[in-house]
């Protein structure tokens, strides 16, 4: 099993959005593992079910196990906020001809940007099909990490869309009118005026 550390570092904030045209603008959103009114019906439920558990074992006498039942629908709540809090992060992928563009925003709302040159950058994914596989770009030694919340099946997918969307930015009109635009001024300012 090999594994790939993050080390790509973040951008400085405030940076502006990259010029299009983009190959690929992506945007990766965890699973929820339950909407939210399914989630208020679930919780109803639970603790219907464990209000009236713990009614029937205080009728018995065995009053000390009715905290524990308001214990368990607190955990099950718990484990479902921490669950929602951790849907609100996002992924952003924007392929261009020149660069590709990454906003990540983490659950608390924090934004980190990363930019990587898209004609240097490499794809590779690692362990592709298995549980732990993982989508990195690579360049110069540098790795970011792109969609780690996804399941295998939507990382698969990812890598090959991603993948697609880097080869055309590299092979666009567009970069070739920009390469052009680049050795003009390189040329121009090779010769003082």
């Amino acid at each position: 099993m090999r594994t790939v550390v993050e080390t790509w570092p973040a951008a400085s904030g405030g940076m502006p959005d990259p010029a299009g045209p983009f190959t690929m603008d992506a945007e990766l959103a965890p699973n929820r593992s339950l909407p939210n009114p399914a989630f208020t019906v679930l919780m109803l439920t639970l603790a219907g079910v464990s209000f009236f558990s713990g009614i029937l074992f205080v009728s018995m006498g065995a009053w000390p196990v009715m905290p524990f039942f308001g214990l368990d629908a607190l955990l099950v709540w718990f484990a479902f906020r921490t669950s929602y809090r951790d849907g609100r992060a996002r992924e952003w992928v924007r392929v261009g001809a020149r660069e590709i563009a990454v906003t990540r925003q983490h659950p608390t709302g924090h934004l980190r940007q990363y930019r990587l040159p898209t004609a240097w950058a490499k794809l590779r994914h690692l362990n592709k099909g298995e549980h732990h596989s993982q989508v990195v770009l690579v360049q110069q030694g540098r790795a970011l990490v792109l969609g780690a919340f996804l399941s295998p099946k939507e990382r698969d997918a990812f890598a090959a869309a991603l993948g697609a969307a880097i080869e055309k930015a590299r092979t666009s009109p567009f970069l070739q009118h920009v390469r052009d635009q680049a050795q003009e001024s390189g040329g121009e300012r090779s010769n003082p005026a």
